[in-house]
């Protein structure tokens, strides 16, 4: 699971983004690059005049962007640093290096407050093209600091398709932290869907499964159902349980929504 640690400093992240490793193509290979996207029907028109490969990509009414990430952006995924998150999955030691990493974001993406969900749909088509594209091995989403299993992402999206459902595990990061009331368990992403994110604090003898088992599905409404505007009690995930959440009304952005999980008895 995607599980973390306490919470650490995040480096700005100014726009929604993918990165996507892989060894089928690499940066230093701009024309066999525009092949590829071309026969993915993806009509690359290159950008940057003569800088680092970079390319302006179109499927369909989505657009986007796919260039070589820079520093900064490096930094923000870099697995090793506590604030970042993977879901079950290690990535190479030279993952940031050699050319075969690649950003691709969304356009106008800093333009709105919240990913549309049609729209972030028709997008994560064409990054599984990109997956396929470049053999691609992992894969990296900004808005919640997390590495997947780009197979296994590419899977999920498949399903989501078929279904409807977001892939919530690969779009949301859930971070455990200690508070002065006792452990803590968020989320980390779920703002960019709902403008919003899930705050719990764990009830005694609850795992950190229990925890997210939950929280993914609260998370899941807010994507497909909006925001939490006033405090409301629904039931839980097994009978005899009640979820109570409260929007809270201070605090630094994103605003967040307490959540506290009750069993009857």
């Amino acid at each position: 699971m995607n599980a973390g640690d306490s919470e650490a400093s995040s480096p700005p992240r100014p726009e929604p983004h993918v990165l996507i490793t892989g060894s089928a193509l690499r940066s230093g290979a701009p024309d066999l690059l525009e092949i590829g996207l071309r026969r993915m029907g993806l009509q690359p028109q290159r950008i940057g005049g003569e800088g680092p490969a970079a390319f302006r990509l179109a499927l369909g009414r989505t657009t986007a962007t796919i260039d070589v990430p820079g520093g900064a952006t490096l930094t923000a995924a870099d697995p090793a640093d506590r604030g970042t998150n993977s879901l079950a999955t290690n990535l190479p030691p030279d993952w940031a290096g050699g050319g075969t990493c690649w950003r691709v974001t969304p356009a106008a993406a800093d333009a709105v407050p919240m990913l549309d969900p049609a729209a972030t749909r028709e997008f994560f088509k064409l990054v599984v093209l990109l997956i396929d594209l470049f053999d691609a091995s992992h894969i990296f989403w900004s808005p919640a600091r997390l590495w997947s299993d780009a197979p296994q992402f590419r899977a999920a999206v498949a399903e989501m398709l078929a279904s409807g459902m977001p892939p919530v595990l690969h779009l949301i990061a859930f971070r455990r932290r200690e508070s002065t009331d006792g452990e803590v368990v968020a989320t980390r992403g779920l703002a960019a869907f709902a403008g919003q994110e899930l705050e719990a604090a764990v009830p005694p003898g609850w795992t950190m499964t229990d925890m997210v088992k939950r929280l993914a599905r609260l998370a899941l409404d807010l994507m497909l159902n909006g925001s939490v505007r006033e405090e409301q009690t629904v039931g839980g995930l097994l009978a005899g349980e009640r979820v109570r959440m409260t929007p809270q009304g201070d605090g630094a952005p994103p605003p967040a929504v307490r959540v506290d999980f009750e069993r009857a008895g």
